[in-house]
């Protein structure tokens, strides 16, 4: 029996086969793993790769719509397609032994938990260490710090496919910060948590979403923040706080004051 037949890792790509390619290689499991890429107009169109232990399905959209879409037809996908569990990554991030599993097995340990994160390495696109992203692990410190920091790596989630559904599915009414949107949605009637173990190397792209669609990030962030303040919570108004220093101070400058207040990474 398959162990990991109810879970499919959703990777939404724009180009990048390589990225993509190197991704799905990273993953090492006991049992099949099964994979969903949403191919978001990518030109060539992306190609599945032959990796032994792997079921791979590319799901194509008509043009190039942008992550929140992409995301969004992709959950509704393996909902239809009967999958209980979706583990997210993105091109150029790898993931580490036995990630699948280890999520599932808590997540079916914790009926109570729709959004299972882990800690994550952030490295360079040549792979060298930069720094490591440990947030809190626990529901209710995660929901006391909702607002104020990063609880949750995206790419190294494990979502419940009927409560992602539940709750509205991804969107693009927060453009480049639709898993804030999503995770905020969740924990409205479930709990998150994050696995006290690195589960992800996160690579920091400068042409990514972060850098690339930082402006349009950061007020979507506001926005949410503002939406969800909790006016009693001094963590809350700390995050409104952070992401107005994030709209006036340049990105490098915020990634390097990171790199240096953050715990430096591992060796991978």
């Amino acid at each position: 029996m398959n162990a990991l037949s109810d879970v499919a890792v959703l990777i939404p790509a724009f180009n990048g086969q390589a990225e993509v390619e190197r991704t799905l290689a990273s993953f090492s499991e006991a049992s099949t793993i099964r994979v969903l890429i949403v191919d978001d107009g990518s030109t060539p169109p992306i190609a599945a790769p032959a990796i032994d232990g792997m079921d791979i399905e590319i799901l194509r959209m008509p043009a190039n719509g942008g992550i929140e879409r992409a995301l969004e037809a992709g959950m509704s996908a393996l909902a239809a397609r009967g999958l209980r569990y979706a583990a997210r990554i993105d091109a150029g991030d790898l993931a580490t032994p036995g990630r699948l599993d280890k999520q599932r097995a808590y997540l079916e340990a914790h009926p109570r938990v729709a959004v299972l994160g882990m800690w994550t390495h952030v490295v360079s696109t040549e792979g060298a260490p930069l720094f490591d992203l440990t947030p809190p692990t626990e529901p209710a410190a995660i929901r006391r710090a909702m607002l104020a920091r990063s609880c949750f790596a995206h790419p190294s989630l494990m979502l419940r496919v009927d409560a992602v559904i539940e709750a509205g599915n991804y969107r693009a009414h927060y453009r480049a910060a639709e898993d804030l949107d999503l995770v905020l949605r969740l924990m409205r009637r479930h709990d998150g948590a994050n696995l006290p173990e690195f589960g992800l190397f996160y690579e920091l792209n400068e042409s990514g979403i972060s850098a690339t669609k930082r402006r349009a990030q950061v007020m979507s962030t506001l926005r949410l923040q503002l939406r969800y303040l909790r006016v009693t919570n001094p963590l809350d108004w700390a995050g409104v706080a952070k992401s107005v220093a994030h709209l006036l101070l340049p990105y490098r400058a915020l990634r390097g004051l990171k790199a240096r207040l953050l715990k430096p990474a591992s060796p991978a």
